[in-house]
């Protein structure tokens, strides 16, 4: 059921977070109870597997649901990611729900993906942080197995400090996709450099993360600074998804504080939308947020640069820390203006307000940020559970973070 625009602040926000958790519960693969990467399809996504351990968390936290339930569930989530196709390991970015082979993303792209094994160790780091009762042992001592079975420095290549996203037992390193930056995958250096089994040195973070002709900006767009990143900042889950644990709040570096970056990223999308250069209809101050989703004609990465005239509510939704009334105006608009975007289990991926065109699926890894970054928001929870990781700490103050400036609010 569509929950009241009319709802007080935080009863809505309870509301939104709770239908959309339903996607990792009520819609999770039948055998596995990972979650499906997609509502259109059955494959499991190892990313949005590590988002919905977050979600589960909250679930817990919140009682949505039984705590002894939520642990059974996830128990068999982690004994079928342990028994599942692994590789130095890693495991790929989609596996058979049933029987945890890895699916292959594309004719090369047939073994692990370090960025998706990122954001599923994360997962299993807040887990291992939360689940901290006494009979919660076993699950705990499953996430850290998890985690230190991850063999970080097998992405790496002899005279490269960069990590390499794919692997594969058939291909090697053909794909050659170096990770640098700036992307989602800051999360990536600092787990890689966190692992107490596995990790990468420092250097790789300075010298292969930094590599890119769009790391550095500084630039000023819509009148906002924007310290890394492509022109116009890129599609909003570069502010997200490493930022779904990594807690922005007093975190800086070398290269930028990170709660600037990802604030004013956030407002010059919003301000493309309202500035509206291509006459797109219906985009205006509380109809804004543009990053990857899909599309009429397949998925692809939304940004100011490239902007087709779609709208996908997990971008504004999702920077509800960093702008929460801004946010809160842009779902109140949804839900009042655009009914026909909610769903089964929440908003439907993305839709064209100037159309009526609105797509088929929901996805795990747009889905599973909403609950996420609303409760950082709510609570800061998630984002305390990884910063509380002792590794996370010691490998922050390693690569030279330090505290930013006082933090900006829009």
């Amino acid at each position: 059921m569509i929950p009241d625009a009319g709802l007080d602040d935080a009863a809505l926000l309870e509301a939104v977070q709770r239908a959309h958790f339903s996607y990792f519960w009520d819609h999770a693969h039948p055998v596995s109870h990972l979650a499906r990467d997609r509502s259109t399809r059955d494959v499991v996504t190892i990313g949005g597997t590590g988002m919905g351990l977050m979600c589960h968390i909250i679930a817990a936290e919140r009682g949505w649901l039984p705590r002894a339930a939520v642990v059974d569930r996830l128990s068999r989530m982690l004994a079928f990611l342990e028994q599942a196709e692994r590789r130095n390991g890693h495991w790929g970015h989609f596996h058979d729900g049933a029987t945890g082979r890895i699916v292959p993303f594309s004719a090369r792209d047939d073994g692990a993906d370090l960025v998706e094994t990122a954001f599923l160790a994360a997962g299993l780091l807040c887990l291992r942080q939360y689940f901290n009762a006494p009979g919660d042992a076993a699950l705990r001592d499953a996430a850290d197995r998890l985690w230190r079975g991850i063999r970080w420095d097998a992405h790496l290549q002899p005279g490269d400090p960069a990590l390499y996203w794919h692997w594969s037992p058939r291909h090697g390193f053909a794909m050659r996709h170096r990770v640098t930056g700036w992307n989602e995958c800051l999360i990536t250096y600092v787990l890689a450099v966190a692992s107490p089994s596995h990790p990468v040195p420092e250097n790789c973070y300075h010298q292969g993360w930094t590599d890119s002709p769009v790391f550095r900006n500084g630039a000023v767009h819509h009148g906002y600074d924007l310290p890394l990143g492509p022109p116009m900042g890129g599609p909003l889950f570069f502010s997200h998804y490493s930022f779904l644990g990594l807690d922005p709040r007093g975190l800086a570096d070398r290269y930028a504080d990170y709660w600037r970056q990802n604030l004013h990223h956030t407002l010059i999308n919003r301000a493309h939308c309202i500035a509206n250069p291509q006459g797109h209809a219906g985009y205006g101050p509380d109809c804004w947020g543009l990053t990857a989703s899909d599309t009429p004609g397949g998925y692809t990465a939304h940004s100011p640069l490239n902007d087709l005239g779609v709208i996908t509510p997990t971008a504004a939704l999702s920077a509800m820390p960093y702008v929460p009334d801004l946010s809160l105006r842009a779902l109140r608009h949804l839900l009042t203006n655009h009914p026909q975007v909610w769903g089964e289990w929440g908003f439907r991926d993305a839709f064209c307000p100037g159309t009526g065109w609105v797509a088929e699926a929901t996805l795990a890894i747009d889905q599973g940020p909403i609950v996420i970054m609303i409760e950082n928001h709510r609570t800061g929870l998630i984002w305390s559970l990884l910063m509380s990781a002792p590794e996370i700490g010691d490998a922050l103050a390693r690569l030279g973070f330090a505290p930013p400036p006082p933090v900006l609010t829009a």
